[in-house]
């Protein structure tokens, strides 16, 4: 295996799709990755089921989710292990339990808001629940240039962002996490950056000098470290750069950067990225990265195929 990372911080990567699938089945593209309380993971992708749920060890469980997303875009497992999938061409966010039965819907199926009304929901991205009172807070994400914050029986309770560049403002809100004490961590892909705020939207700091920032975690139960996944941020003719991402970058809250893994451009290399779009942390600090490596680039090969899309880095120290 390849070895990623520096200091305390290194992992062991394969390079290959983590997760015994059953015969036949596929990701197509792995769009985001959740950790149980048992550090059972869920896999929301675009392929044979919507949601594979594995053991830690990639055993595969159980699979759901058959005729119910339209696309699948986010998952996050609430504290009490409660599933949020964030379907943004349904543009809607369901809470079902670990077995895939319906608990809750926030929005209305295929009724989206008004493209930058700042009403719920246009195409959202993901979801966070604040692990002091459960409140939840929604990406929203394409359609819109906003974050809403819900009572855990959603309840929506209040609005904040604009379209644009500066403090506060975002140019697609992908997506968001919440630590411990309250502070909500926002991925704001497209202006290269994370911002954080506090539970009611005040702006407090952001974290620049990153790629085009897709995807944040908070380890609750472990370090408290915040784990950035990083699209490529070049354009064709530098595509050989690096540092430019594909990328994980690893701070602690005070954002000072820890680790960042990977430095080459995207591809199928172990060490090598395509399109962090969710990430994730077990208990023992492995990550889990999910890529949209079919939309970002199979796709448009010749002849098009799928690529890996979830990879597992495993911690070494």
């Amino acid at each position: 295996m390849v070895r990623l990372g520096t200091g305390d911080l290194t992992y062991e990567v394969s390079g290959e799709d983590w997760g015994e699938l059953p015969d036949g089945w596929t990701y197509k593209e792995a769009t985001s990755v959740g950790v149980d309380s048992r550090d059972n993971v869920y896999v929301f992708n675009r392929g044979t089921r919507p949601m594979v749920v594995f053991d830690r060890d990639g055993r595969f469980l159980r699979a759901w989710g058959d005729g119910v997303f339209t696309t699948p875009h986010g998952v996050t497992i609430g504290p009490d292990d409660a599933v949020y999938c964030t379907d943004n061409g349904d543009h809607t966010v369901r809470k079902l339990t670990p077995e895939g039965k319906l608990l809750m819907t926030l929005g209305v199926s295929g009724k989206p808001s008004a493209r930058m009304s700042g009403e719920p929901f246009s195409v959202p991205a993901h979801l966070a629940v604040d692990p002091r009172n459960g409140d939840l807070f929604v990406a929203d994400g394409y359609g819109n240039a906003r974050v809403h914050r819900f009572t855990p029986d959603g309840r929506l309770i209040e609005s904040w962002g604009e379209s644009g560049t500066g403090p506060g403002q975002f140019n697609i809100v992908h997506n968001i996490a919440v630590d411990n004490d309250g502070w909500v961590y926002v991925a704001d892909r497209e202006n290269h950056r994370v911002q954080v705020f506090d539970a009611a939207g005040r702006f407090e700091t952001q974290w620049v000098n990153l790629s085009r920032a897709a995807a944040v975690y908070v380890d609750h139960r472990g370090s408290g470290l915040v784990y950035v996944g990083e699209y490529y941020g070049g354009i064709q003719t530098n595509a050989l750069g690096t540092d430019l991402g594909p990328r994980v970058t690893i701070f602690n809250r005070q954002g000072i950067v820890r680790a960042q893994l990977g430095r080459s451009s995207y591809g199928d290399e172990p060490g090598r990225f395509y399109s962090p779009h969710g990430i994730c942390v077990d208990s023992r600090g492995d990550i889990y990265v999910a890529e949209v490596s079919w939309s970002d680039y199979g796709s448009s090969m010749d002849p098009p195929r799928e690529l890996r899309s979830l990879q597992k880095l495993i911690k070494v120290t």
